[in-house]
């Protein structure tokens, strides 16, 4: 039973008590709080086994020591793409890819609307960060995650993003936004009343998607030259507007809200220069007590502006320097067009607080009979995701808006 499940329950049953402590029954009284004691004992437990489950390595379904479904890697997305078309398959890789579906369908908590795609075939797992400063977000890969689908050559789960899967309907997370009043006090004095108070994030789905276009010849392909091609076709347009929106999503139509758009995340003003304005934001990071997987996110137009930095005697600066050894990272991902439409956007915080909510797998609906590709004799192919974004704790992240001229 998930936790979601468990403090539903005791929700109710803390609702039975109140109704009972109002109409004076103690015995209805007695019996919700024996239950909200065996409630409490197995919310305990749920709690460990999710904290053991986030620490755990990923488990691996399939390929070295596996069997046939190493993370599902050995799926063929060109077989599966036939097999959703209703093209020809021999009994083996029919088989085969039913299996694989049956799996997925598993996973996902229901049948895809056409196939669904592992997506993992879209993982890559190198990383880069400046020369000195290593990688904040390890290299093991979660097969129950949908990390996978984000990592092709996207960053924000590479820098530790929380990923939370297996959702139906709208998250509300609540947040503490202030703490209550501590102080000392003497013999026989008050101590001074002042409640936390609290907020809510809300995670609702946004659904992204594309169609494309391909040759019956192509999936007729068997070479891993064209699984390759199909493979990347898939996940350049749908994998990367993911990791874009998260950074820089707009929060506008149906376009969820990303970091540097989110209305909490504090701006840091530009300050003479890059290596002033990074240590302005680590120290306000450092007065709001942001935790410690911090790393800095920004352009490869940014990058190249710090590598071209000299000291007063011409020598060059490391980029390591200018971000002052902390872990930096660069990528088309970020914008580049903001302030007068040149400006580079910049931000520096914990990403575990940047949360990527997931309510599908990668859903994959072949349809051959689509009237302008019927005629040519190809499919149209339109793969869908849905996901949103939200900051944990606003106060994790700090943004900054570097001018480029």
């Amino acid at each position: 039973m998930k936790t979601a499940e468990l403090l539903e329950q005791r929700a109710a049953i803390v609702a039975r008590m109140d109704e009972a402590h109002k109409a004076d029954d103690d015995k209805a009284f007695g019996e919700a709080e024996t239950e909200l004691r065996a409630i409490d004992g197995k919310l305990d437990r749920q709690r460990k086994i999710d904290e053991a489950d986030r620490r755990e390595r990923g488990t691996v379904i399939a390929g070295q020591g596996g069997g046939e479904f190493a993370e599902l890697r050995q799926q063929s997305l060109v077989d599966t793409l036939r097999f959703g078309a209703g093209m020809a398959l021999d009994a083996e890789k029919r088989a085969k890819v039913e299996r694989e579906q049956a799996m997925l369908a598993e996973r996902a908590g229901g049948p895809a609307k056409g196939v669904y795609i592992a997506t993992e075939l879209f993982e890559q797992r190198d990383a880069s960060t400046t020369a000195t400063a290593g990688t904040i977000a390890p290299t093991d890969f979660r097969p129950d995650l949908f990390t996978s689908a984000l990592t092709n050559s996207a960053i924000v789960t590479r820098l530790g993003a929380t990923t939370l899967t297996g959702l139906t309907g709208d998250v509300v997370i609540p947040r503490e936004t202030g703490a209550p009043n501590v102080g000392w006090v003497n013999e026989d004095e008050a101590l001074p009343t002042g409640n936390a108070t609290f907020d809510s994030l809300t995670l609702t789905p946004h659904h992204v998607g594309v169609i494309t276009e391909l040759s019956r010849q192509l999936l007729q392909q068997s070479s891993p030259q064209v699984e390759q091609l199909v493979r990347n076709m898939m996940s350049r347009d749908v994998a990367l507007e993911i990791d874009r929106a998260a950074i820089a999503g707009s929060g506008t139509g149906a376009e969820p809200t990303g970091v540097l758009n989110d209305a909490g995340v504090q701006e840091v003003s530009w300050d003479t220069d890059l290596f002033t304005t990074t240590a302005d934001m680590m120290a306000a990071a450092d007065l709001a007590n942001i935790g410690d997987g911090r790393a800095f996110l920004s352009t490869n137009g940014v990058r190249a502006i710090a590598m071209k930095l000299r000291d007063t005697q011409g020598r060059p600066i490391p980029v390591s320097e200018t971000f002052h050894a902390e872990p930096a990272y660069f990528t088309n991902q970020a914008p580049n067009d903001l302030g007068d439409g040149n400006d580079h956007g910049l931000v520096y915080g914990d990403w575990r607080d940047l949360l990527i909510g997931i309510w599908s797998q990668l859903d994959v609906l072949v349809n051959p009979y689509a009237e302008t590709a019927y005629s040519k004799g190809n499919i149209l192919v339109r793969a869908m995701a849905t996901v949103d974004f939200g900051v944990r704790r606003p106060a994790s992240f700090r943004k900054a808006i570097v001018p480029v001229t």
